[in-house]
C-alpha cells in the first residue's frame, strides 16, 4: 500500500509503489491507490472529476490530481478539496509542475545530457500500442522529454545500462516509456516497448521511479515533495 510523505490544508502527497493502480481502468477488480484513499477519508470521493470508464464505470479520483502508470513507483498528489484540485490540474496544465524521475534504460547514451521531442501516437490497429512520432518543439501536440545521466555501468551478465535523471516537460501517456524506445534506449524490463527486454540489477518491473515533484501552493509558497528510492534502485541508487 501508499505511505504518506507529505501533507498541509491543500493536499496529501503519497509514495505509490510498483505494481498497484492508482485507480481503477474498469476493467478489472483490484486494489487502487483511489480505493485506498476513498477508505481512510471517505469525503474525498466527492474530490475531483470521476473518470469514467470504456464500459461507462464512474470511478471516484478521490483527489488524485494525476496518475503513476501501474508499474511506476514515486510520488502522487491528491487534493483535499475541489478547489485545490482544479487549482493543482491547472498548474499541470500551464506547465508550472515540475516533475523529476529516475530511471534505468538499456545501452550507453553517448551524450550526458539531452532532449527528446517527438508526438506520442496511438497505433489504430489491434494491440492498441504507443509509439513516438518524430516533430519539432512547434507542434502544439509535441511530447518533451529531458535527460541527464548519472551513471553508465555494466551489469555482471554483460549487459549495459545507464541510469538516468528525466525530467517530462509535458505530460503524455507512457511518454517516458515511448521517448526511450523512440531513441532506441528502453527502459530496463518494459516489456510493451522493448520486446525480449532482458533482466538487468535485478529489475521486475519497468526502471521507472517518479522522484519528485515542485509547484506552487495556493497560498502562493513554493512545496517540493520526494518519494525515497525504492529497493529494486538499490543498485544505482547511491550515485
Amino acid at each position: 500500500m501508499p505511505s504518506f510523505i507529505g501533507e498541509n490544508e491543500y493536499i496529501r502527497v503519497l509514495n505509490k509503489p510498483a505494481g498497484l493502480i492508482t485507480h481503477s481502468d474498469g476493467r478489472t477488480v483490484e486494489p487502487s491507490v483511489a480505493e485506498w484513499l476513498g477508505r481512510q477519508y471517505p469525503e474525498l470521493k466527492e474530490v475531483g472529476e470521476p473518470w469514467v470508464s470504456p464500459q461507462e464505470e464512474v470511478v471516484p479520483v478521490c483527489g488524485l490530481v494525476h496518475r503513476l502508470d501501474r508499474t511506476t513507483s514515486g510520488v502522487l498528489v491528491s487534493a483535499k478539496k475541489n478547489e485545490v484540485f482544479a487549482y493543482v490540474r491547472a498548474e499541470f496544465k500551464a506547465k508550472r509542475v515540475e516533475k523529476v524521475y529516475r530511471a534505468v534504460v538499456y545501452g550507453h547514451l553517448e551524450k550526458n545530457e539531452g532532449r527528446i521531442v517527438a508526438e506520442i501516437v496511438r497505433s489504430k490497429d489491434a494491440p492498441k500500442r504507443w509509439f513516438a512520432e518524430p516533430c519539432d518543439e512547434t507542434n502544439v501536440r509535441a511530447a518533451i522529454t529531458d535527460w541527464k545521466v548519472l551513471l553508465r555501468g555494466v551489469d555482471d551478465k554483460g549487459e549495459k545500462y545507464t541510469y538516468l535523471e528525466v525530467r517530462p516537460q509535458t505530460g503524455r501517456t507512457h511518454q517516458i516509456r515511448v521517448h526511450f524506445a523512440f531513441i532506441g534506449h528502453p527502459l530496463v524490463l518494459d516489456h510493451a516497448y522493448a520486446p525480449g527486454a532482458v533482466p538487468v540489477l535485478g529489475f521486475t518491473r519497468p526502471a521507472l521511479h517518479a522522484y519528485r515533484i515542485s509547484f506552487t501552493l495556493p497560498n502562493g509558497v513554493p512545496a517540493t515533495y520526494e518519494a525515497p528510492l525504492p529497493t529494486d534502485f538499490s543498485v544505482v541508487s547511491g550515485v
